[in-house]
């Protein structure tokens, strides 16, 4: 048998193709999963962002903020994927109807596919000025294309392989990262990153911070059941990645504006969204931490890229070893477009449009409208409860429509002071509850019920 093949057989036996699972990982192994998740330079980078626009510990506490109340949407998915062994885009079938469902799957691709390009360039940068400091050769494409080479490989082993290496991954960077907090603060006092001036003209306000953290959470929602279908229990699975998410953003995003801060402060030029400007102050030792922590995200990234497309059709049998190396080239190739960077913040606000009225959908459908429960009819390519008219819940479409449409208008239009993201968050929810309370499912709240016993039945 070729090494394909095993490779294949064994992602199969893992169930990492398409189809619901039974989880099996304790909440400690979740913790460690979503701890790694978002220890990532893009998070530590969006921090550096705020600071010295908004002052520093209001900073500190807008994200704290920002992050549980993300943190809460995050685990309300994730625990459906939990009490069915789904993944998160098989979940829109429930509210979106069984073709309905591609429309979110589709945009959850496209964006993934951004993230891991702009975290590959990030990579890139940072192994390139580690290799520039010791041997003065420097091309950063060719540094972000071996990073994510290093990814894709990573990726194809599936979930198991993701949950053996990030635990690692994480207690690495958790050690770099309380290096740098140690030279910031035995180099300055809070006193003094209190102290310091916002400029003149400055872009960022404080809903503005609030908006950016929340849309984080948002964007690492579409992973959120990918992963915690794998644990064993809804309480293990909630409380691993809370915690996790909530502890590995809020360490991230303070560390950058620390960093930021700290190159302020030392009479640097605040140059934000820029790795290369709080590497110099830190060294080497940060540029590996960032190139650790691409390895980490990157890795659960490309994986949920290719669950959604392996997921995306039920009853069609779609190879994950196949599709993960044909997205982890085309997720390769697009990592040498370096101008995707300056668009960063622009992309963090398309994902609050597209999927923060997706998810309050997604939670007052399941929560509210079925009461906990979706039957094997989301397992049917036709028919069956999800099938609405035509495999379309147009009430759901609609109200995706009109949410994202309002946080489009509120963030480009008519910005609203306190970011778009909350905003349409709470009109979907309201509207889409209002549509679909004449179809709420009568009686309690149902047990959870694995899918993965029924699929194996069928």
């Amino acid at each position: 048998m070729s090494l394909y093949a095993r490779l294949e057989n064994r992602l199969a036996e893992q169930s990492d193709d398409a189809g619901a699972v039974r989880g099996t990982y304790s909440g400690r192994r979740m913790l460690m999963i979503w701890l790694a998740a978002n220890l990532v330079v893009t998070t530590l980078l969006t921090g550096t962002l705020f600071v010295p626009d908004v002052p520093y510990g209001l900073v500190l506490a807008l994200i704290v903020g920002g992050t549980v109340l993300g943190a809460a949407v995050l685990v309300l998915i994730g625990a459906i994927g939990t009490r069915t062994g789904l993944p998160t885009m098989a979940l829109t079938r429930g509210p979106f109807g069984t073709r309905g469902s591609l429309l979110p799957v589709a945009a959850n691709v496209v964006i993934l596919m951004g993230w891991s390009w702009v975290q590959a360039m990030l990579a890139g940068i940072s192994l390139d000025y580690i290799v520039a400091t010791l041997t003065g050769f420097s091309s950063p494409v060719i540094f972000a294309v071996l990073c994510q080479t290093i990814v894709v490989i990573l990726a194809i082993f599936g979930h198991a392989g993701v949950a053996r290496v990030e635990p690692w991954l994480a207690a690495i960077i958790l050690a770099i990262a309380a290096y740098v907090f140690f030279v910031a603060f035995t180099s300055f006092g809070p006193a003094d990153f209190a102290a310091i001036p916002a400029p003149a003209e400055p872009f960022y306000s404080p809903g503005l911070v609030f908006d950016v953290v929340l849309a984080t959470a948002i964007s690492w929602t579409v992973l959120s059941a990918d992963f915690n279908r794998f644990a064993r229990s809804t309480r293990a699975g909630a409380i691993g990645s809370g915690v996790g998410y909530t502890l590995s953003t809020v360490i991230s995003m303070s560390l950058g504006a620390t960093a930021i801060g700290y190159v302020v402060l030392s009479g640097g030029e605040p140059v934000a969204f820029d790795p290369v400007t709080i590497i110099e102050p830190f060294g080497a030792l940060f540029a590996v931490a960032i190139f650790l922590s691409v390895m980490a995200t990157n890795t659960m990234v490309v994986y949920g890229m290719v669950t959604t497309v392996v997921n995306a059709i039920p009853g069609r049998r779609v190879p994950f070893l196949a599709t993960a190396l044909i997205l982890g080239v085309i997720s390769i190739i697009g990592a040498t477009f370096f101008g995707l960077l300056a668009q960063f913040t622009t992309f963090l606000v398309t994902i609050g449009a597209l999927f923060a009225p997706v998810f309050a959908i997604m939670i007052v459908d399941y929560y509210l409208i079925k009461r906990g429960s979706y039957t094997q009819d989301i397992l049917r390519d036709r028919g069956g409860r999800y099938w609405y008219r035509g495999g379309v819940n147009w009430l759901a479409v609609g109200a995706w429509l009109v949410g994202a449409v309002l946080a489009y208008v509120w963030a480009y239009v008519w910005p609203l002071p306190f970011g778009a993201t909350l905003p349409s968050f709470v009109v979907t929810f309201v509207l889409y509850l209002l549509l679909s309370l004449p179809g709420r499912t009568t009686g309690g709240f149902a047990p959870a019920q694995s899918l993965a016993t029924v699929q194996h039945e069928r």
